[in-house]
Order: structure tokens, then sequence, then C-alpha cells
């Protein structure tokens, strides 16, 4: 078995554990559980809790103590005990530190999958910009794959998914530890604990482009948890209106077509910042954030279907133009001694201060137009699509940057090389 096809089987598996039950597990918590929508959005705030310092906690016990394969091994063999642990649970806050622990033990797994890909494919001899994406967006497909599985195999409304997804996170745990050996490196360079953490790239907020920037980054990073959270339980309740078509009863699938915009739209992440800079792609990205949310409020499984489907595509464009081109201004704009933590301090802002604040005040928002059993979706989701228009109409005159037509070198194998981080 060649090692470019052994660490596409880890890629394929690390985003295969999560596709499992990420987009599906908001149905099941809501239509089975019957967790509240604050419940429901403090579930999907643990992803932000935990990566606010996990990753660079993991990160440092593989620098310093620990081969690399060996705690993605463990990390993974951990979060399969958690899972099927909260496949068992019903109660909504013990369910939340479960999720919790399991968070803090997967999203480090994230980073330290690409670890041991970059590592391994220079140990044989591979160029990494060149060899990793091919096997990186298996990755994608991996996500994509587990929600298919999930939804045509029936368990979307319930804690087979969780099971489904132990079992899986079990097979790469033991996986991981026959990958070839991916020792701590010794290196004279001292860091200091907050370069560890990404902290050092404080030294940005002094820049008020740059603190500007990173406050919406913030934001943005909120509007991401809001469909991760709620888009399977809004399909699912047109069951009542519009039983047995397909967007009820495959709400999943029809949700996956979002994660296939993404790999579609970052093609054209090049071109539109070459041509338009990052205030307009950014600003492009806003507004396709409120034609997300509102062809949600306005559209519905049965003759509005098409406009679910524009939703699923319009949010490629949503996500990519502000996650992967905002991770390429951030490579462009920071000092080169820092740009490794200045894109520490940009996860830290959208995946943990927003993930965390998303999921919360999306919650809230839910329970709010919540009567009983009954949600008033429409207006839920034209809430947040006043949400992200508001966003759209401060940033220009709050974010001063002139686009000045430069070139960004290499900006295609930048950005492709982003969605690493980035793309589920």
């Amino acid at each position: 078995m060649g090692i470019r096809f052994r660490l596409t089987l880890m890629n394929f598996l690390q985003f295969f554990i999560w596709g499992s039950w990420l987009i599906s597990i908001g149905g099941y918590l809501g239509g089975t559980l019957h967790f509240s929508g604050l419940e429901i959005g403090s579930v999907f705030s643990t992803l932000g809790i935990a990566s606010l310092f996990m990753p660079a906690v993991m990160g440092i016990i593989a620098d310093k103590w620990v081969n690399a394969e060996k705690l993605l091994g463990i990390c993974h063999l951990t979060g399969a005990v958690l899972l099927f642990w909260a496949s068992t649970i019903t109660d909504p806050h013990l369910f939340f530190y479960v999720m919790l622990l399991n968070s803090m033990f997967y999203m480090p797994t994230i980073a330290l999958n690409s670890t041991v890909s970059y590592v391994v494919l220079k140990q044989k001899g591979y160029d990494v910009v060149k060899d990793f994406p091919p096997i990186r967006v298996w990755g994608t497909v991996g996500f994509i794959a587990a929600m298919w599985f999930v939804d045509l195999l029936g368990w979307k409304s319930s804690s087979m998914q969780l099971i489904f997804s132990s079992a899986s996170a079990l097979v790469l745990g033991i996986y991981a530890f026959t990958m070839p050996s991916c020792k701590p490196e010794k290196s004279n360079q001292k860091k200091t604990l907050l370069a560890r953490f990404g902290l050092d790239a404080l030294v940005l907020f002094k820049q008020k482009k740059m603190a500007v920037f990173f406050l919406f980054a913030m934001f943005l990073g909120a509007a991401l948890q809001i469909t991760n959270a709620f888009g399977g339980s809004f399909l699912e309740s047109f069951n009542l209106t519009h039983p047995g078509t397909f967007g009820v009863n495959h709400p999943i699938v029809l949700l996956s077509i979002s994660q296939m915009s993404e790999t579609l739209f970052i093609l054209t992440i090049p071109f539109f910042l070459h041509r338009f800079g990052i205030k307009k792609v950014m600003l492009i990205s806003m507004f396709a954030w409120v034609l997300r949310f509102a062809l949600f409020g306005i559209g519905d499984p049965g003759g509005g279907l098409y406009l679910l489907v524009l939703s699923m595509i319009v949010y490629g464009m949503a996500f990519d133009f502000f996650n992967i081109s905002g991770s390429l201004f951030v490579e462009t704009e920071a000092d080169p001694r820092i740009r490794a933590s200045a894109q520490g301090l940009f996860m830290i802002m959208t995946n943990g201060f927003g993930a965390f604040f998303g999921g919360i005040a999306s919650g809230w928002v839910v329970d709010h137009f919540t009567n009983g059993a009954l949600r008033d979706w429409h207006s839920i989701w034209f809430v947040f699509a006043a949400y992200a228009l508001i966003l759209g109409i401060i940033f220009p005159f709050v974010f001063r940057y002139k686009h000045e037509g430069r070139v960004i070198k290499e900006v295609q194998a930048e950005a492709v090389s982003s969605e690493i981080e980035f793309l589920p």
C-alpha cells in the first residue's frame, strides 16, 4: 500500500468522523431529544471553546514529547469513547460536557492530521505544496460521504450517527499508530508561550485595519455555526407541510451541496482577490450570507426547492470568500516573523470566539421564535439575514483598505493550502 494512498485514507477518515454528526446532530437533539435552541447552540459552541486553546496545547505536546502520529491516535481513541458515551445521553447538561470533552480531543486532530501528512510526505521525498492538496481534498470527500451515509441509512434523527462516528474514530485511532514515525523536532529556537498559542500576533490589533478585520472575522465566524446547528432540523420541520419530499426525507444529502460548493468556489478566489481586493471580496461574502439565510427563509422542499438548492450553492461563496480569502489577507499583511501566529489568531477569532458566540446567540434566537413545539423558521432566518446585512452595511465604512491590484504571489497554491485549515 503506497504512502500517498495511506495518507489519503487517513485524511478521508479524519473528516468522515466529523461529517457523521456535525450537520445532522441538530435535528437529533431538537427533534428526538427535544433540546431547546439554546441547548443545541451550546453543543455547537463547544467547538469554539475547544478551538481557543486545545490545538495549541496538543501542538506543544507534539513539538516536545510525543510523536505526532501517536498523539493523533490517542486523541481519536479518546474521542471514540466520548462519542459512544454521548450516544447514550439524553440530559442536555451532561451531553454538553461530554461533547465539550470530545471537541477538546477532536479539534486538535485537524492540525495533527496535517502535521503527520506533511512530515511523512517530506520523509518520502514528496513536494508538500504539490502533493498534499490532492490528498487533503479527500477529507472533504470523506465529510460529504459521511453525511450521505447517515442520511441514507436513516440515522439523521437517532443516536446511531454518534455510534457511527465513534466507530470511525476507533478505526482511525488504531490506524494512526501504523503511520511512519513523526518524532518531535529538536529545535534551538525557543518560542514564548504567547507565540505557541498564536497570541504574539496580538500586536496586529495596534493597526486599525487589522483590528477591524479580526473583529469582523469573529462576527462572520459566528454565521457559520448557524446553519451547522439548525439546517437539518429546519428542513425536517417541513414534514408537516411537505411530507415525502426529497428535502424532508434526505435533508443531509441536500445540505451536502454546501460542502460541494465550497470545493468549487475556492478555485475562483485567486481571480476575485486579484481583481477586486480583500475588501470587496469580504463584502461579497457578507451579502452571500444574507442570501444564504434569506433563501432559507423563503424556500421550502416543495415548489421552493430550487431556492434551497440556490442557498446551498451560495454558501460556498459565503464561506470561502471570507475564511479562505481572509487567511490569505492575513498571510500578506502580517510581518513574516509572526505570520504563523497571525494565522493562529485568525483561527481563534473565527473558529474560537466566533463559533462560541455564534452557537450561543443562534440558540437564543431560535428559542425566541419557538412556541411550544413550533418554530417560526421564516422569522428565524430573516433575523440571521438581517444580522449579515448589518455587517455588510457597516464593514465598508470602518474597514479602510485600498486595493492596489497587486498579484499575491502563488495565490493559487496558498488558496488550496488554506483549505487544509478551513474546509471540513
